[in-house]
């Protein structure tokens, strides 16, 4: 292999990113696993015994069944080459099968392989294994476990990862050590957490390891000093804003103050904000310098409500009424607004309606290079009515700052709101925390697994 996956020094990230390698090369990750079962049922493999022998001439046959069906559906420009990709398929699983003693290859173990190789969720594929290992109950059968985890094991003990995750005896028992009635619920539950069993935890890794290819990272790597990161992203929990790439991470790159001691953290996604806060900071700052106590109070429900509920802009009202409330005793200086002066404001409501619509509806147009200037051309004709509106040319004295109905039944919204998201977060921290106090089942494993863990977490 080119990629020199050796170099990785953990080796669940080792063996995923071999396995992934071979997917890829075969193309099985352009098969989804609906179309894997959909060939398995068209080749009869559904009607035998989970234990019959297949012969390779009809392995061959299933698998070149497998890619013309994948040509089918593919473009004519991205069309595989069936032939190629048999071969390739065909000569690993024959050599994987080949690793044990007995060398046979039965239905179970293409059913296995080939759903776990081929494309699509994780989920869907541990679905169709555990109907493969249940009884007419639905509940699981901890001998067909045991049967699916010797194939399965199989996979890393082909791209020599055997000392690592090679199959032991004990493996069933540990994965489902307290529970003797296992349905699907808990099956998925167990292999798809945050920490499944150590035997199977290269499984998921594989499936976020071909999530995460395309994912571009918008921050230069700490080591290698490059430019973006795709992939992983992995950032130390104790040195300050120090963030490494995947390749760096994997082989054990450090500089500086860091070393691989320290606990990282993996991203696998890029967040962004998506409404920029340097807009609504400058409409701020601008409304308040210029006296524009009335602007505020106006676009006060636009801005909370596109923060905190991520939902469209809530009509202002009706914007022939006066803005400013009404003093105790007549002010000469304040007049009904004219129609020419309701229309601009109509005008300007509808401006920064679609101006937040826009940074809710399309994140890009935040890197765009005429950001700044929308927003100084807005800001700034707000400026510019405020200094020549008659009616704002002067803060009343007696300007009241109680909010109307509307802004505290807002507030109060928001209030339980946030009530709600502490009430959560406090829930799945103590669900974590839970979830990370050792078990007595779990102290005689591998204790090099169990170290590559408590760096990853």
């Amino acid at each position: 292999m080119t990629q020199n996956y050796d170099t990785i020094r953990l080796s669940t990230y080792r063996t995923a990113c071999k396995l992934r390698f071979i997917q890829k090369k075969c193309n099985l990750h352009l098969v989804d696993v609906w179309n894997m079962i959909e060939a398995f049922r068209d080749n009869g493999l559904n009607t035998l015994d989970v234990c019959t022998e297949i012969s390779v001439a009809r392995l061959e046959t299933i698998i070149t069944c497998i890619y013309q069906q994948l040509n089918k559906r593919l473009p004519t420009t991205h069309q595989i080459n069936v032939q190629h990709s048999t071969s390739l398929l065909l000569n690993f699983m024959l050599a994987a099968h080949n690793s044990d003693a007995q060398g046979r290859l039965m239905v179970f173990s293409v059913k296995v392989m080939l759903s776990v190789l081929c494309g699509g969720k994780l989920v869907d594929k541990l679905r169709y294994i555990f109907s493969q290992i249940s009884d007419t109950h639905g509940a699981m059968v901890m001998s067909k476990f045991d049967h699916f985890l010797q194939e399965g094991l199989k996979l890393p003990t082909a791209v020599f990862e055997g000392p690592s995750f090679g199959y032991m005896d004990h493996f069933a028992r540990s994965c489902f050590p307290q529970q003797k009635k296992v349905m699907l619920n808990m099956f998925l539950d167990t292999l798809m957490s945050d920490s499944p069993p150590q035997c199977l935890i290269w499984l998921p890794l594989l499936h976020r390891l071909a999530n995460v290819e395309n994912v571009h990272h918008r921050v230069a790597c700490s080591f290698c000093r490059s430019e973006g990161m795709t992939g992983f992203r992995y950032r130390c929990q104790q040195c300050f804003n120090y963030q490494l790439c995947q390749n760096c991470f994997w082989r054990g790159h450090a500089s500086g103050n860091h070393n691989n001691q320290h606990e990282m953290k993996e991203h696998s996604s890029w967040v962004r904000i998506s409404c920029s806060c340097h807009v609504i900071l400058c409409v701020y700052l601008y409304i308040f310098f210029v006296g524009g106590f009335v602007l505020l109070h106006i676009y006060n429900d636009i801005i909370v409500s596109f923060f905190f509920f991520s939902s469209p802009p809530r009509p202002i009202g009706n914007m022939n009424e006066p803005v400013l409330p009404p003093s105790a005793g007549p002010s000469p200086t304040k007049r009904p607004p004219t129609l020419a002066t309701a229309q601009r404001m109509n005008e300007e409501h509808a401006l920064i309606a679609a101006y937040v619509n826009k940074l809710q509806s399309s994140p890009r147009a935040l890197d765009s290079a005429s950001r700044t200037d929308e927003e100084h051309k807005l800001i700034a004709r707000y400026a510019s009515r405020l200094a020549t509106d008659p009616g704002h040319t002067g803060r009343p004295s007696d300007f009241s700052y109680n909010m109307n109905k509307q802004q505290r039944e807002l507030i109060m919204q928001l209030e339980n709101k946030n009530r709600e998201i502490l009430q959560e977060i406090q829930r799945l921290r103590a669900e974590h925390e839970q979830a990370c106090q050792p078990t007595p089942e779990r102290v005689q494993q591998n204790p090099t697994l169990l170290a590559e863990l408590r760096q990853l977490r």
